[in-house]
């Protein structure tokens, strides 16, 4: 098989494998998609038995496949692993960081970045922002040096550091009767049409809990599918909603109303989180460490604390 096969050929099954689609892995690397099942035809007469099947619309792994994606990862690994100890002689001046985020935090991560890229220019830095369940896939896999979230996984072990403060708060369009008024109870505001995140969001989690620790039930008027969506149905007026206020970033001063309600904001951070049995590069490291200089030195309000927290979830 070493004959014959690429490490080309392993890098694009790597990614059929990981993404479940050809399309979107000659995408990521960009590659046409003729090229990419050409190679895969090599692969898989290199190895001799099916490593990938289609049923219906979807593909699935064979049993080969899935050891194989396994020998490919582990491969990729000791590869990184190669690079990181190169790194670590040649310093900061170059070398890779991958990171992945959940959609909220697109409001910061980017200018996060592009500091980080400032101070080291020879880092090549990719983002991916994405659904919070393909942020834990990848997770779970170890694909990403570090990832952002706003609430640390409970089935899966990481080490999470707190890095800044998520304040969720109440938000209703400037013209909305209560959005003068002050220490709105929360039996007053959970009768409002509610404007919600999917089932399984974090904020929605964090919201449901608030509300249903005081006995009380809220019942969304709609469910939409990003922030972006819900800040429009608040300024058309078809009900409030409670988000991150760093979805705030981009909108100009009292373009939203954040009300004064009982309990909000409801007081939740932003982690860098990485799996506990993944070595971090020097670069990651680095990154990590830009990142709690960056809270310390930011106003308490602001930004949380470094603490001795960099810490161990394990569940």
């Amino acid at each position: 098989m070493r004959s014959h096969t690429t490490f080309r050929q392993l890098e694009i099954f790597e990614a059929i494998a990981r993404l479940g689609s050809f399309t979107r892995a000659s995408e990521e690397l960009y590659l046409t998609q003729p090229t990419v099942s050409m190679q895969m035809k090599k692969l898989t007469e290199a190895v001799g038995v099916p490593l990938i099947e289609q049923v219906g619309k979807k593909l699935h792994l064979t049993p080969d496949g899935q050891h194989l994606a396994q020998a490919t990862r582990e491969i990729f690994s000791t590869l990184d692993r190669f690079a990181m100890s190169v790194a670590e002689r040649k310093g900061l001046k170059q070398g890779q960081l991958s990171l992945m985020a959940i959609t909220t935090a697109s409001y910061f991560a980017p200018r996060l970045l592009g500091e980080f890229s400032k101070l080291y220019p020879g880092i090549d830095v990719s983002l991916r922002v994405t659904n919070k369940e393909q942020v834990l896939a990848s997770m779970a896999d170890g694909l990403d040096d570090l990832y952002f979230v706003g609430q640390p996984p409970e089935d899966i072990d990481v080490v999470a550091t707190p890095i800044m403060d998520n304040p969720i708060v109440v938000l209703a369009a400037p013209e909305h009767p209560l959005a003068h008024r002050k220490k709105i109870p929360l039996d007053r505001i959970a009768a409002e049409p509610w404007l919600m995140r999917e089932k399984g969001s974090g904020t929605r989690n964090a919201i449901e809990r608030m509300f249903s620790g005081h006995g009380l039930n809220i019942h969304p008027r709609l469910e939409l599918g990003s922030n972006e969506a819900i800040k429009q149905a608040i300024l058309v007026g078809l009900g409030i909603s409670a988000l991150s206020r760093d979805t705030l970033a981009l909108n100009q001063p009292g373009q939203f109303a954040e009300l004064d309600v009982e309990g909000f904001p409801i007081r939740r951070h932003w982690y860098a989180v990485y799996p506990a049995a993944r070595q971090l590069s020097v670069v990651a490291r680095a990154f990590l460490e830009y990142l709690l200089d960056r809270a310390e030195a930011a106003p308490a309000a602001a930004v949380g604390k470094r603490s001795p927290e960099a810490k161990d979830v394990n569940h």
